[in-house]
Order: structure tokens, then sequence, then C-alpha cells
């Protein structure tokens, strides 16, 4: 009993506090290597002659992180993971993976950091596994794969592919050891196996498993990791004993080892390193449902961790289906928000949000060529044609080729949020069991989906999807997409989300992106993107009557080019211009209606005459603001329920807004020209494989704010909560004034409009006048 106690009283150390393990191993004289990520290759490591130690957040706060990256974009689970690199001083190696967003973020974070200095130096790499059960995921991974194993080598291991096969077999028989441990000592001995040296750990295992210790209420746990026993901790005070548990770093993860491959084509394998997350929901509920009933257990317990996205849009529709089939179900961890439900009959609210004052004749017919073509699409989907609705960041142009009608799901949000409809929606999800407060931009497509309000739907209302897809960029985006399937019936199609892993690459893409992506981007990249362009046609052809036409495919993408291209010129003119002849207010609409029809005559027709305008406007001497003292950026996603809001100030502080992410985006992130000889689909994937890296990635999106703030000779930036924290980072120490406002382009019922009204005028009164009389 005491050799029991002490035993498991090892393992849940080892299990919460992996890092004291590492200094004991160090200490030791072994070479540990700390990694970030559950479906890291933990035998390929250890083969390598190299010792794994997970590294998984901890509770408790995070200063030093905070001073480097503030809130921003990483999560608290990611701040936490910072804050234990910032603070460890050994300069053991790292090694992240792409099991979730956060991780390629840290990654790059981190990458940053240590390229400006900030951090210690030390050996970091990023293993970016692709997840989706395709054959080009496996070739990618195989490649990564290759490129990790040289790194071990370098790094003071050797080549881990000659004793693979031992460790994978040690791998093999440890769900067997577990068999009959439950609740607190299943998860310590799960989390501990990715600490401690096999030998130790099966000594403790053993140990821990000759006495029954476990008793209580039996109970299956779904929902958020558990990184810690915290949570079997919780359950066991409340007389309740986890015997099955459906989450990354429980029955999954032993899964995995029961089937460890021997050899690096197996280790590739996506299937067997998918997240949870990336399950369609159904067979999840189903695999918890033939678990629950196979162990007897009757109470499922749906844990919701703070800032788990991708829990939060499944918490719903496992509580209502688990409970259809005769279990209880109790909720667990962030309780979802009250939202009023509004009758549906209920008139819709007053518009808050002032509308901006149009100054460009060009723009003047995209209200009614969007209605029309809008109208039109409806009528093609009432005719039988098959409807797309897909992320900005999703490959459109593919779909055009095909003549599928389709809708960006970004472009329908804006729509809800410019007709006042964005309250209403919050409310039409959460009465459907889906979070209101997650990912709440991305998120109108599905609310569209459950309204029957013909009265209030935005133009009519959005018609049911034939097809949904997206780039999995963000842990909630597959959750999203799924249910938005299951609700719909559409088909889904997801785009793996690769990554920037090079410790070094140009960081000035926006001059090389355009003609040289193919020396410029990571061949794997490019490769992974075409495969999975072709299959989604493939898929579409197969249950559709569209066809790939790919002299077409030609023609839109020398469409886009041009109409890129007068973007760039546009956004040129206007950096060059003092004053500015035009404001964001104007290019921002000019930009994006026409962006979300590239590919079209109309949108490069639409380019051209917006940049002749504006070309026109500063000849003839008009500016938007004629007394211009001060020039600003915008940094983050646009108020587009408000546009006003950006020439509030103009007047009284003769403050213009000249850049925001829309045009300059749109000028140096989609151009990808193709020689001959090339082939026209890898070009598309060469834009598609950066696209967010330009907004989101440390060191390419810093570098290329400070060259855009440069070029426009602006005096302060005013940025959004949803700003990468880099980039206002970079600004910052180029010089130029930031001022982050807590403020969400599509929450902002939540915010004090007064408040965030008097920091910007204190803003331009203070720093922002300041430094426009430095320069």
């Amino acid at each position: 009993m005491a050799d029991a106690a002490a035993a498991l009283a090892r393992l849940i150390a080892a299990c919460d506090d992996p890092g004291a393990v590492a200094e004991t191993l160090r200490a030791g004289g072994r070479r540990v290597v700390r990694v970030l990520g559950q479906d890291a290759p933990y035998a390929l490591i250890r083969a390598s002659g190299l010792t794994p130690v997970r590294m998984v957040p901890r509770p408790g706060a995070t200063p030093q992180a905070d001073a480097l990256v503030g809130g921003g974009v990483l999560s608290q689970r990611g701040r936490s993971l910072l804050q234990q690199i910032a603070a460890d001083t050994s300069g053991d190696p790292l090694v992240f993976t792409h099991a979730d967003s956060d991780l390629p973020q840290l990654f790059a974070t981190i990458r940053d950091l240590i390229r400006n200095g900030e951090m210690q130096d030390r050996p970091i790499h990023m293993l970016d596994l692709a997840h989706l059960p395709r054959a080009s995921s496996r070739t990618y991974n195989r490649a990564r794969l290759d490129q990790l194993d040289a790194w071990l080598e370098r790094i003071g291991g050797r080549r881990g592919i000659d004793g693979l096969a031992d460790r994978a077999a040690i791998e093999r028989v440890r769900p067997a050891l577990l068999d009959g441990l439950t609740g607190i000592a299943r998860i310590a001995a799960i989390g501990a196996a990715c600490a401690l040296e096999p030998e130790r750990w099966t000594t403790l295992v053993d140990a821990v498993r000759r006495d029954d210790m476990a008793a209580g209420t039996t109970v299956f746990v779904i929902g958020s990791p558990q990184y810690s026993t915290a949570r079997q901790r919780d359950l066991t005070a409340r007389g309740l004993v986890a015997v099955g548990d459906d989450q990354d770093w429980g029955d999954p993860f032993v899964d995995r080892w029961a089937d460890s491959p021997a050899t690096f084509d197996a280790l590739a394998d996506p299937a067997r390193l998918s997240p949870r997350m990336l399950l369609r929901a159904p067979d999840r509920l189903a695999q918890v449902v033939a678990r629950m009933r196979a162990l007897d257990v009757r109470h499922a317990i749906i844990v919701e961790s703070a800032g788990d996205e991708a829990a939060a849009w499944d918490a719903g529709y496992f509580a209502r289906e688990l409970a259809a089939q005769g279990f209880t179900v109790e909720r667990v961890g962030t309780a979802p928000p009250a939202v009023a439900l509004p009758a549906t009959s209920r008139p819709a609210p007053p518009p808050s949000g002032r509308r901006s004052r149009k100054s460009l004749a060009s723009l003047a017919s995209f209200g009614t060529y969007q209605r029309e073509w809008f109208q039109q699409v409806r009528a093609e989907v009432a005719a039988g044609a098959p409807l797309a609705v897909v992320n900005a960041n999703s490959p459109q142009e593919v779909l055009r080729a095909m003549g599928v009608p389709f809708v960006v799901n970004q472009w329908w949000a804006s729509i809800a949020a410019a007709k006042q409809q964005s309250g209403r929606y919050f409310a039409l999800l959460a009465e459907h069991g889906y979070p209101s407060d997650t990912e709440a931009y991305s998120a109108q497509g599905i609310a569209a989906a459950f309204d029957t309000d013909a009265s209030q739907a935005p133009w009519g209302g959005l018609p049911r999807p034939s097809f949904v897809q997206a780039v999995l960029g963000t842990d909630a985006t597959p959750r999203i997409f799924d249910h938005w399937a299951r609700e719909t019936g559409a088909d889904l199609f997801l785009f793996e989300r690769s990554v920037e892993s090079r410790i070094d690459f140009p960081i000035d893409w926006w001059d090389s992106l355009q003609d040289r992506w193919d020396t410029t981007l990571e061949p794997e990249r490019i490769d992974l993107m075409v495969a999975e362009l072709r299959a989604l046609i493939e898929r579409i052809e197969a249950v559709s009557d569209r066809r790939f036409d790919p002299e077409r495919f030609v023609e839109i993408l020398d469409l886009v080019n041009e109409q890129e291209d007068y973007y760039r010129r546009t956004r040129d003119l206007i950096a060059r211009a003092h004053p500015a002849p035009v404001s964001i207010s104007d290019t921002m609409p000019a930009t994006m209606v026409p962006q979300w029809h590239r590919g079209t005559m109309w949108a490069r027709d639409a380019a051209k005459a917006f940049h002749d305008e504006v070309a026109a406007r500063h000849t003839a001497g008009e500016a938007a603001c004629p007394n211009e003292r001060l020039r600003l950026m915008w940094v983050g996603r646009g108020m587009w329920s408000d546009m006003g809001f950006y020439q509030r100030w103009e007047e009284s502080h003769g403050a213009v807004f000249v850049w925001s992410m829309y045009l300059a985006l749109a000028a140096d992130g989609y151009i990808r020209r193709s020689a001959p000889g090339q082939d026209p689909m890898r070009a598309l994937a060469a834009r598609f494989v950066t696209m967010g890296d330009e907004l989101r990635m440390p060191t390419w999106a810093g570098a290329w704010h400070v060259r855009e703030a440069e070029s426009h000779a602006v005096d302060g930036a005013i940025a959004l909560s949803d700003a990468d924290p880099f980039v206002l980072r970079a600004l910052r120490r180029a010089g130029v004034p930031v001022l982050a406002l807590d403020l969400d382009n599509y929450n902002r019922e939540a915010s004090d409009a007064a408040e965030i009204d008097r920091r910007i005028e204190d803003f331009l009164d203070g720093d922002v006048t300041r430094y426009r009389a430095r320069r």
C-alpha cells in the first residue's frame, strides 16, 4: 500500500511538473529535449539517443510572457508555455509540433524573440505534421520527419531511424500496463510516460497497478485536454472516478501507443496522429457511446477549459446527443454565456453604426452589383446549382473555374454586421447550443442556417450550401465547419494549414513572392496544397455535374493578377500622396467588395476604375481631409458595422486613416505570376500557403507592417484586440506610436464607446502629435 502510494505520487509529480523531471535528467547527464505537442514522435527522439520531456501548460501567473507578448493572439495556454520557456535557462532544445493552432504561433514567437535578442538562443525545431487522412498528408509528414531526424543528429543525437523499431516495441506494451488504472492514476501514468525514462515509468506503474486505489461512481470524460491531474483530483473529491475519456492526453493518446510504428512511412500516417478535434462529430459521438456502453458508464462529464474554442463548439452537441441516448451529462469548466433570445418576430433593432461618407464615384455601383450578384446566386441555387460557402483563405479560384457559385463566409459576416444582425445571429447560435463568443466573425454562416425570419434575414438570407470549405487555421475552424456541414447536409472539405518552419527565410517576402514564389517558399508546402486542390476538384466532380476547366482557370488567375496589380499601384500612390486623396473608409470597401469576386472581369475593371479615380483625385489636388495633419494606420479587421468610425477625427484633428490591411494585403499578398513552363496550379497554391502569415505570423507580419508604416509616413497606429502583438512590438521598435484598443470589430456592445473615443483623442493629442513634430 505504501509502495503504491509513493509510486502514484511520483507519477503525479512527473505528469504535473515535467520541468522538474527535466532538471533531474539533465543533472544526471542526459541530453534533454523539451517537446510541445501530443503528436510528437517520442519513440523517434529516444531512438536518437536524446531524452524527450513534454512541456504542457501549468497554472499560475505568466509575467514574463505577458511582458513579451501581452494578451495578443496567444491563449492562456500559449502564454503559460511561453512563460516556462522564458524562465528556463537550461538551453534545452525545443521541438514544437502542429498539434493545435497555438504551437506554430508559439514557435514563430520564440524564433522572433531569439532573432531579436530578447530571449536566450537555443536550438528549436518545428515539426509541422499534417493530420488530414490523405496520401498527400502522409507524403508531407515523411519529408518533415526526415528533417526532424537530421536536426536531432545536428544537436548531438544519432539518426533515430536505426533504433526506431526497438523504441516502438517498448511503446506498444505500454497500454497493457495501464489496464485497471483509472482516475488520477491513469492520467498521471499517461502524462508521466512523456517525461520519465521508460524503465523508471514501468517500475512505478507496476507498483500502482498492484493496489486498487480508485473507488467511486464511474464517469466518462469528454472535451478539453487534461494536461495535469487537476481535473481528476476535482472528480475524486466529488466521489467520481473516470474510467475512460475522449481527450487528446487520455485514451486516444494510449491508442497511438498500441500501434506505435517501427518505420518512418508508418510514423507519417496522419490517421494515427489526428487530434480529436479533426474527427467528425458524429464519428466521435459513436465512439464515445460505444466506449461508455462497453465500460457500463452512464454519466458523461464534458470539460470546457477556458480558452478551448474547439471544445466550446462541441460541448452543446455532445450534451444534447448523449442525453438523447439516455446518458446523464454534466458540463464543467467555463459556463456558456447567458444570451437573451429574441422572439423571431421581433423587429430588427435600429442601426447603431454610423455610415461612412462615400467620396468615390467608382464605388457607387458596388452595392447594386452585390445585390444583383447575390440574387443571381440565390436564383441559381434555387434552380439546382450547388452552392459553396468558403472561408476567405480557401482557394476560391478553383470553384470559379468549375462554375460552382460560392459565397465567402467573411463576406457574409460583413453583410450581417452592416445590416445590424450580429446580435440576433449570436442569439441564434446560443439557441442551438453553439457558443456566441467564440470566433463570432467566422460563425455567421452557420448562424444563417438557423435564420428562418425572412423579414430580417440579410438580402433574403444565405441559401443552404452544398459545400463548405476552410483551411485549418484555428482550433475552432474544423469544429465550426464540421457542425455547419452536419446541420445543413453540406459536403465538408478542409485544407491542411502548413506553416513556415524554417529558422531563416526571406523576411522581405513582399518583393519575392510575386514572381519568385517557387524559390521563396518551401516546395513541400506548395506540393501539399497542389495535391489538396486536385483532391478538391475530384471531390466536386464526383458529387456534382461541375467540371474543372483548365483554360478558364488560367484566365481567372491572369485576371486576379491584373486586379491585384491595380491595387498595388493604388496603394503605392496613396503612400506617396500628401495629403492622401482617399482614406480607408474608401479603400476598404473599394478593395474588399471586388476581392470577393476576384477572377472576374467585373472585379478587374472595378480595381482599375478605383485606381484611375484615386489617381485623378490626386492629380486634381483633392484630399480625403484637406487639412490633413496626422496620418494613421489601422491594424486589424475592419469596423464594417461602423465605417464612419474612421472619419470621426478628420475635422477635429486632421487625422486620416491612410492604411489598412485590406488594400495592402491585396497589393502584396495575392499576386502570383506563372512563368512559361510553370504549373498555374502551383502558383495558386503559393498564394494560399502563406495566407494569414502576412498578418499574424511573427517576423513575417512585423517586418511588413513596419515597411508599410514607413512607406505611408504614418504618425501612429491604432489596433483592435485581434491585432498580433508582434506587429505592435515591431511598430513600436520602429518608433511608431501604437494605441491598442480592447475593441472587437464584431461585438462592440461590450465596449465603452465614450471611453474608446477619449483614448483615441488623447492618443492623437499626445503621442501622435509629438511623433509628427519630431518627424
